[in-house]
């Protein structure tokens, strides 16, 4: 297959993933940041299983595909030698303050975009524009010199992964390392999510979580094995359809900025469409799709002048953090998550603790004010 049919392929596959993504996490009514405010404000667990079950599936998805030789997860954005522990901090931090301001995460609102919130466009432009603007903008160079200098990263020779940390310590071998460590810990929170009755009897929980979980492996099954051809013009082996040129999957931060930058030079040649920003309109299509079918399409606006700002204010944060921590909490939380890097389970963990904290202050707040 020649290089632009396979580019075509990659970004129609990736347009299909996000269709069914987009409509299964409406039909379920898949949030992250609703998962944390369930467990932070209520103590209820079946939306956060739901998440744990997506990673888990992911998790061994991912590496069963790298085991058999599908997929090398050492040519990603999230597995390099390079490990800026400060840029992961602020911006999951960021990431989960503006994901609670604006009443979900980057997935979320475009998924609300197409049950039709008008609150999520604005949302989306706002994170779209700030997460260009930190890619190669004005918040870059704050990014780069401050957050990603060499003085608050770690550089690790064999990359930042648990199995390529723990190999030159226990002597067996990455690929080895990978799959175990995968099965270890994914069986490991299967064991957690299903122990829950409430959960097993949530089918759309568990809908959800299988799905989401099995999207992201499909992801990466597309780019980093289907998509991975001769480059025309330089006549080497590379990553085609995809911005960063490496494998992806599903991540919607980075690819938001993308979209807005492909809508903004439409009529450039160079700029075409990428399986990044096919998922994006994948998602929105898909959310809109199930919305008709089920006659659930409602307008929705802002209530006030004061949650429009929170949400211009959120979605902002959610640009820059998303693009800072490299992922949201579906590109770090689950497909950065499934590659066993130290980053996303950092970025991670920055990401809940944002959000979880942002929850708390809101509470207070309004118990302050009643």
């Amino acid at each position: 297959m020649d290089a632009p049919t396979l580019i075509k392929t990659i970004v129609w596959l990736g347009l299909s993933l996000g269709v069914v993504f987009g409509s299964v996490a409406n039909k379920t009514n898949f949030c992250t940041m609703g998962a944390i405010s369930d467990v932070v404000n209520m103590g209820h667990w079946v939306r956060m299983r739901a998440w744990l079950l997506a990673i888990a599936v992911a998790m061994i998805g991912t590496n069963v595909l790298a085991y058999f030789g599908y997929l090398d997860l050492s040519k990603t954005i999230y597995t390099g030698n390079n490990f800026p522990w400060l840029a992961y901090i602020v911006g999951g931090l960021c990431f989960g303050v503006g994901m609670t301001l604006a009443s979900g995460c980057a997935n979320k609102t475009l998924v609300r975009v197409g049950g039709g919130s008008l609150k999520s466009i604005v949302v989306f432009i706002y994170l779209g524009f700030a997460a260009l603007v930190t890619l190669r903008g004005i918040f870059g160079e704050f990014r780069v010199k401050v957050l990603q200098a060499p003085a608050v990263s770690v550089q690790f020779d064999h990359g930042q992964t648990l199995p390529a940390l723990l190999s030159s310590i226990v002597g067996f071998s990455p690929n080895t390392l990978q799959l175990a460590i995968s099965s270890v810990i994914g069986l490991s929170i299967l064991i957690f999510v299903f122990k829950d009755k409430g959960f097993r009897k949530s089918l759309d929980s568990n809908l959800a979580g299988f799905i989401i979980g099995l999207l992201v492996v499909g992801g990466w099954y597309v780019t980093g094995n289907l998509g991975f051809s001769e480059n025309p013009d330089t006549l080497e082996m590379t990553y085609l359809g995809t911005n960063s040129h490496l494998a992806e999957s599903m991540s919607f931060v980075a690819p938001s900025a993308y979209t807005l930058e492909y809508w903004a030079y439409w009529t450039d040649a160079s700029n075409i469409v990428t399986f990044g920003v096919a998922t994006v309109f994948g998602v929105g299509i898909g959310s809109f799709l199930y919305a008709l079918i089920t006659k659930s399409f409602r307008w929705e606006a802002f209530s006030s002048a004061q949650d429009m700002f929170y949400h211009i204010i959120g979605g902002t944060l959610m640009g820059f953090g998303g693009v800072t921590a490299m992922g949201c909490t579906i590109g770090q939380g689950i497909t950065g998550v499934s590659t066993l890097s130290l980053g996303s389970f950092l970025a991670l963990a920055s990401i809940v603790a944002g959000s979880a904290i942002t929850m708390k202050i809101q509470y207070s707040i309004m118990l302050r004010d009643a």
